[in-house]
């Protein structure tokens, strides 16, 4: 009877070890994610075309290895439904030269974008939703300062905080 409560432990032990491992892995590549998402958002604010667009390619590549299936059934849903609208988009940014155009790419971007971080909720940092009322669009940021990308050095700072993503 020892014996296979002791195997039990070591077999509850082994597979609980699995998943936070699994646990850890996705939150690495989550934060690589949304980093490739923020160097994006930096360029655009700073009206840095090229930057944006090496960002974008970032973005890409994390979603591309991204451990979807160590998430949970409805986390997979709203990835899965969001992350094509990411791809698109970067793709978009990717090739683009116009900071107008990347700009106008990076609305839907950051759409999918904030519905993935508020569903995951796998950030190592606290992130901030922040509201361009001129633009009528939402991005998010690593920092509460507002750094504006829908309109970068006309308006770097024209924008609120709505909402903070807590750290996990």
């Amino acid at each position: 009877m020892k014996r296979i409560i002791l195997m039990v432990l070591a077999l509850s032990t082994t597979i609980l070890t699995s998943v936070y491992a699994q646990d850890a892995k996705t939150k690495v590549e989550f934060n690589k994610t949304l980093n490739a998402y923020f160097d994006t958002k930096n360029a655009l604010a700073k009206d840095n075309t090229a930057l944006a667009s090496t960002g974008a390619k970032n973005l890409l590549s994390s979603l591309s290895i991204f451990p979807v299936k160590s998430l949970s059934a409805a986390q997979q849903t709203t990835w899965n439904a969001q992350a094509e609208e990411i791809k698109k988009a970067a793709t978009l940014i990717v090739s683009q030269k116009d900071l107008k155009e990347q700009r106008k790419s990076f609305g839907p971007l950051s759409s999918a974008m904030l519905k993935v971080a508020r569903a995951l909720k796998l950030n190592n940092n606290e992130v901030y939703i922040q509201y361009c009322p001129m633009a009528k669009k939402s991005w998010l940021n690593e920092v509460e300062d507002i750094q504006n990308p829908f309109y970068g050095s006309q308006m770097y700072d024209c924008g609120e905080v709505t909402e903070t993503i807590k750290r996990k």
